[in-house]
């Protein structure tokens, strides 16, 4: 299949989801659209299983019944959606982050600390730590004033990142960014992502009420470019796993995309660093 073909299924299945996630912060109850999100996660879990080694469809439930039970586990703990929550899941928010940026000295120091990431029992542990987490992330911010609005924010950045680096790197690409784990990456489209991000945050910024002013540009463009780095550290993280096992895709259930996994891997990395920093703000 020609480039233009790829992009084009790729467009139309980003337009599907993008309704559908639409529908749901819009019309879904909140303990509806927890389930469903925890749901996406387990779908997530079931494509990890193949990074760990799993051949079986037995051994994939298996695995992936680790993640709903991991996310049950804390609704129950941290009482969501009860007044406080969020500040009572800011301890595993930054323990998610801490965890994000040992990812970024591992992803630094590839192949030379690879003996690691073959040990199936560290990159099972990663999989029920990162995709519960990464729920838990998605139901604070739903939590928030205005929850659904925040949550669509957060996708929209990592959104744009991915995009601004998609079309810059395409069309200046020079430097890879991390050649001995995805060699399509760019410097020139990291930056471009980046700079994609800096223009969303000044658009939202105009388009805030006054209640919401108190937050500060810098803040907000802060939070918007430490989101847009996790998202590639989450992508490349996953990037980094299937090399190991020899994989190129997660799975094919997104024309276009490959798996759930390969259009989580960056909401992975950001969704948690996003509830942190908007709690961090005072939001």
């Amino acid at each position: 299949m020609d480039a233009s073909a790829v992009l084009r299924q790729r467009i139309i299945t980003s337009l599907i989801l993008a309704v559908a996630l639409v529908g749901t912060l819009t019309y879904a109850p909140y303990a509806v659209q927890a389930a469903l999100f925890a749901l996406v996660a387990t779908a997530g879990a079931w494509e990890w299983a193949t990074l760990v080694g799993a051949r079986t469809a037995w051994q994939r439930c298996a695995f992936a019944a680790g993640v709903p039970l991991l996310c049950f586990s804390m609704w129950r703990v941290i009482d969501l959606p009860a007044a406080g929550s969020a500040v009572s899941a800011q301890p595993f928010l930054a323990a998610s982050a801490f965890l994000w940026s040992v990812m970024l000295l591992g992803l630094k120091y590839y192949p030379a600390a690879q003996g690691v990431w073959r040990h199936a029992l560290v990159r099972a542990a990663l999989g029920w730590i990162i995709l519960s987490i990464t729920w838990l992330a998605v139901t604070v911010c739903l939590t928030m004033s205005n929850g659904p609005f925040v949550m669509f924010l957060m996708i929209l950045t990592v959104a744009a990142a991915d995009i601004g680096a998609y079309f810059v790197g395409r069309r200046f690409g020079r430097h890879a960014l991390a050649r001995d784990i995805s060699p399509g990456k760019t410097w020139e489209g990291f930056w471009g992502g980046l700079l994609s991000v800096v223009i969303l945050t000044a658009v939202i910024w105009k388009a805030l009420p006054p209640a919401y002013l108190h937050l500060g540009f810098g803040s907000l463009l802060a939070l918007g470019l430490a989101t847009a780095g996790a998202s590639v550290v989450g992508d490349l993280t996953v990037s980094l796993l299937k090399r190991e096992v020899g994989l190129k895709d997660s799975g094919s259930l997104l024309p276009g995309h490959g798996g759930v996994l390969d259009r989580l891997d960056s909401i992975c990395g950001a969704a948690p660093v996003f509830a942190l920093g908007l709690l961090l703000v005072g939001y």
